[in-house]
């Protein structure tokens, strides 16, 4: 294998553990669930991605092909994680603040979790 090969894997080995562990001690540390969302949405996702990359590289440096299944993988995660987290804001924003405690928006539409359902009139002539 070559010399950058093993390079380029050792540094996205090492950046994804340092990730998944700060990540990790973020989500045991930190007090409050919109303050746990940081550690496994944010570093976590990056640790774990670091780690499909360096597969990925290896996967080209030894085997000679890419893989693909690791790159849909890493693309997943990193367009789920941030989905994720907006659902698990809005059901803790629903759940756990009321809607005077929350700042304006300064914008028409206000919170969306919290406007009210449009009315639909009836179009029915009579």
């Amino acid at each position: 294998m070559p010399d950058i090969a093993e390079l380029l894997i050792t540094i996205f080995i090492v950046l994804g553990g340092a990730f998944g562990l700060i990540g990790s001690f973020g989500l045991i540390k930190l007090r409050d669930t919109m303050q746990r969302l940081h550690g496994p949405t944010k570093a976590v996702t990056l640790g774990i991605g670091s780690v499909l990359i360096a597969s990925m590289i290896y996967s080209y440096a030894i085997e000679g092909h890419f893989s693909f299944h690791e790159f849909l993988i890493t693309l997943f995660m990193f367009l789920t994680a941030p989905i994720t987290a907006n659902f698990i804001a809005k059901a803790y924003i629903t759940r756990k603040v009321a809607k005077r405690e929350l700042p304006e928006t300064g914008s028409d539409y206000g919170w969306s979790i919290y406007d009210d359902p449009p009315i639909v009139e009836n179009e029915e002539q009579t």
